[in-house]
């Protein structure tokens, strides 16, 4: 059976693309982000029909946000753009991978390797 499309999700970028208050618990809007992810395992998204195997990418303070199926988070030990790409460079060559950022430089990065990209909106 063909595995489901991924999606990663940059958290630290998606989280911020908004202004309402996160700085002041960055953990608990990281939590608020994985629950509002779990409906897009099934669903999918406007251009990227369910299912989906659905990553969240965390750093720094929100590095303690357990997974909750069906959302699996991935903990950066440093940068998490640089484990964003390293689980692109291990999906993508066998496939479809979706990346959630609006970081430019990430965006190259992950393109690069074949992934496809889309915007914070997407999943706001």
């Amino acid at each position: 059976m063909d595995r489901p499309d991924l999606l990663i999700v940059d958290a630290a970028n998606v989280v911020g693309s908004v202004p309402d208050g996160w700085w002041r618990d960055r953990h608990g809007a990281t939590e608020r982000l994985r629950d509002r992810l779990a409906p897009l395992a099934a669903s999918g998204l406007p251009d990227r029909p369910g299912p989906l195997e659905v990553v969240l990418v965390v750093e720094g303070a929100a590095r303690g946000v357990a997974s909750a199926p069906p959302v699996r988070t991935e903990a950066a030990e440093g940068s998490g753009d640089d484990l964003i790409v390293r689980l692109v460079g291990e999906a993508a060559p066998h496939r479809p991978v979706l990346v959630v950022t609006a970081d430019r430089e990430l965006r190259r990065r992950v393109s690069e390797l074949g992934a496809d990209v889309t915007g914070p909106r997407a999943v706001r």
